[in-house]
């Protein structure tokens, strides 16, 4: 009994060592961390004193509800993010939609400087409870597939319409393009295939010797029913048609003159291009779909300024200013562990 009693003393003391750091070091170096690297990376951005004066333009007259609204826009994307993980947990704990939009921004602060926004599954456990950590991981995987079989989708389909453009323009090959469109269509059937076949492949796992003892882990994944995967993917198609509109209000802001269609289907190809390449959204992330989207762009409008000026925009308002809020957030976690 005294054993007990003292792993049992250990234990808590550990716990609440860890809360102290994530909540007193953690949250608080993110914080400072993530405004320093959001400095030097705006700073560096070339071309930034015209880009200031454009906005100030911008900002100055009745435009400026575009940004209003791409604003409001980032809200209804992240929080149908938040229902989309608090339906995906709801198996194994039930939690408020307050308490999963806390997580998904917390998330954010995580995911923003990880190779591919990996680092969201960290910050979203801890509004888990200890023992459904691990299992919450593996749902949050198949809510996330559900957003990437959509973005995959969508991209083939702009591709498709944008091909023979994206080749007379020479941005690049027929062959290339051919490639690129047919590798993408592979993909999309693989990941409907999985998608829809969870229970399949998780009898595949439960048969490999050296990765059946974390069954226990995707155990819950098991048991989604494909109403629930049908849910996640309208969710996820909302999703990617909130991004589109917030591209397409910016695009106005800054007199990108192209329609909405136009808009959509360059933003479309983007976000398959980013879907495949590995990158860290505080460090390529600005770069790279600043770079895409003048190339995609630019097969309808010259405005390559008011362009970068919309990829700049997007990158703050849907996943700065929210990995700021989320670094704060962790301050406040209470019972992590």
């Amino acid at each position: 009994m005294l054993q007990t009693d003292t792993i049992f003393t250990l234990k808590v003391k550990v716990n609440k060592n860890i809360k102290i750091f994530i909540n007193y070091f953690l949250g608080p170096l993110l914080f400072i961390w993530l405004a320093w690297s959001i400095y030097k990376q705006i700073s560096s951005q070339a071309g930034l004193e015209e880009s200031l004066s454009s906005i100030k333009s911008s900002l100055a007259s009745y435009n400026i509800f575009y940004l209003i609204a791409t604003i409001f826009l980032m809200l209804v994307n992240w929080s149908l993010e938040a229902y989309k993980w608090m339906l995906a947990v709801k198996r194994i704990q039930q939690i408020s939609f307050v308490r999963a939009f806390k997580a998904i921004f917390s998330g954010i602060s995580f995911s923003i400087s990880t190779p591919n926004s990996i680092g969201e599954y960290v910050g979203r456990v801890l509004y888990m409870s200890e023992g459904n950590r691990i299992k919450a991981i593996s749902l949050t995987i198949v809510a996330n597939m559900s957003q990437l079989i959509v973005t995959f989708l969508m991209g083939v389909v702009a591709l498709f319409l944008l091909k023979n453009d994206l080749i007379a323009a020479g941005i690049v090959s027929y062959a290339f393009a051919n490639a690129f469109l047919w590798v993408s269509v592979i993909i999309v059937i693989i990941l409907l295939l999985f998608y829809f076949r969870l229970p399949w492949l998780v009898k595949i796992i439960d048969k490999l010797p050296q990765i059946s003892k974390f069954s226990w882990a995707i155990e819950a994944v098991e048991h989604v029913s494909a109403t629930l995967l049908v849910k996640f993917l309208s969710l996820s198609v909302v999703r990617f048609l909130v991004f589109s509109l917030q591209y397409f209000l910016l695009f106005e802001l800054f007199e990108v003159n192209v329609t909405p269609v136009q808009s959509w289907m360059g933003i479309s190809v983007m976000f398959l291009v980013m879907a495949i390449i590995p990158t860290i959204a505080l460090f390529t992330d600005l770069g790279l779909k600043n770079e895409l989207s003048i190339q995609l762009m630019g097969l309808f409008t010259v405005n390559h300024l008011g362009v970068s000026l919309t990829s700049l925009a997007i990158w703050l308002i849907n996943l700065v200013f929210p990995a700021l809020i989320g670094s704060l957030l962790i301050l406040g976690i209470k019972n992590i562990f």
